[in-house]
């Protein structure tokens, strides 16, 4: 997803659990060596194009530090084909014009074996048309915008949740709700981009159905550096629920801030992306401010997944820091190479057309954020929809209320500095 679950302490294994975790792993990420496959010679090069720099970079090297956990794991474990994986990562500084000049080299010039996607709808257009004229397959985790299938690209698949989703769970629980106890009131406003404005409609559909007043809806442009205005006219509303179509912790930074100054503490709050960024979104907005705020996605590090647990594990091992500081961006990353690995091994080859017809034959794979099977566009059908809530500084999965791990979500939410 653009940006998005959208992030550290046991610093190493105990022999028992890694053997047995290690074994959930690799029959999750197909990354076992293949014996049939035993005479090629060299590394298995692997390009991608991350936001290293720029708007996107935290989320960029977030993905960075995914790929690099998964090559690290697979490499330990023999790699792929009887073959060392050796990834050739080049950034795009967030620019939709470098990541077309980055894939065209890698491809044509460095003629890597595949490549993985990069980081945000924005940035996955342009560059899965080039491998698409390559004949590369495209598999990336966070351009599930449907702006990223609408040219119906055959090699272009996404791991992770459909982005237009995203906030089915949030508006089904506000709708669900008693009618003495469900806002009266909602705001929607969202930032120009393909991966928060798909998303706002459809939550507004099922809340109006329920009864839920719009009283503001605006998308403001991309590119603002001063949320402050637009914040102060949400607060001006009075609304009781906000949902937020925000692409990073400044946007959700600046609007919590600003309606903390005006007092304005609405009974539920939801921004797209930021608050799964972990602590990056902590130290932005305050610990006191985090209770209460929620945030959508298909992933967040006490996932009831074996193989996510694990993964979280190497990610502290080698980073440090606690669970809830891992980023989804980190999930999203490892799942794309989880899939390209299942496919590599189950076709024997890294012929990217076989590679292509396998991701689209209805084979049902396994990754981090759980099952994957792949629609005639490209989509995720098997990807589950989570919200999760910051509660007690540690974010928790609440929605759907009836899935298994989720909470009950905090209802209000606590006022700000809280």
């Amino acid at each position: 997803m653009s940006t998005g679950i959208r992030r550290h302490r046991i610093r190493r294994w105990q022999p028992a659990l890694w053997v047995g975790a290690a074994a959930l792993l690799l029959s999750a990420c197909g990354a076992a060596p293949s014996t049939a496959s035993k005479g090629g010679k060299g590394p298995i090069v692997i390009g991608a194009s991350l936001s290293l720099s720029g708007d996107f970079s935290a989320d960029g090297q977030a993905f960075q530090r995914g790929y690099e956990l998964w090559a690290a794991y697979v490499n330990s474990h023999g790699g792929l084909l009887g073959r060392k994986v050796k990834l050739d990562i080049v950034s795009d500084a967030s620019s939709p014009t470098q990541v077309v000049t980055n894939y065209q080299t890698l491809i044509s010039l460095d003629h890597v074996n595949l490549v993985f996607g990069p980081f945000s709808t924005l940035l996955t257009v342009p560059s899965s048309k080039v491998a698409a004229r390559y004949g590369y397959a495209f598999v990336e985790g966070a351009g599930g915008a449907p702006l990223a299938f609408a040219a119906g690209l055959h090699n272009m698949f996404d791991v992770s949740l459909p982005v237009k989703d995203d906030l089915v769970p949030f508006a089904q629980w506000i709708a669900s709700l008693p009618a003495s106890e469900r806002p009266k009131t909602a705001a929607y406003p969202t930032s120009n981009d393909p991966f928060t404005e798909p998303q706002l409609p459809v939550a507004e559909r099922i809340l109006q159905a329920a009864g839920v007043r719009t009283v503001y809806s605006r998308v403001f442009p991309a590119e603002v550096t001063d949320y402050t205005p637009i914040a102060d006219q949400v607060a001006a509303r009075h609304a009781q629920v906000v949902l937020l179509g925000s692409v990073d912790v400044p946007t959700v930074s600046a609007f919590i801030q600003a309606f903390a100054q005006q007092h304005y503490n609405p009974k539920a709050f939801i921004a797209t992306a930021g608050p799964d960024q972990g602590a990056a979104f902590v130290n932005a907005v305050g610990a006191n401010n985090t209770g209460g705020v929620m945030v959508p996605n298909g992933w967040y590090p006490g996932f009831k997944n074996a193989a996510s647990q694990a993964m979280v594990q190497a990610y502290i091992a080698k980073y440090g820091g606690t669970p809830s500081g891992v980023n989804s961006d980190v999930a999203e990353a490892y799942s794309v190479g989880q899939v390209v690995a299942q496919a590599v091994e189950a076709t024997h080859s890294l012929n990217n057309a076989k590679i292509i017809a396998y991701l689209h034959s209805g084979v049902v794979l396994q990754s981090v954020q759980g099952p994957v099977q792949f629609d005639s566009l490209g989509e995720n059908g098997k990807a589950v929809a989570f919200a999760f809530q910051w509660i007690h500084g540690t974010l928790t999965q609440v929605l759907p209320t009836n899935a298994p791990g989720s909470s009950p979500p905090v209802y209000p939410k606590p006022p700000w500095g809280s």
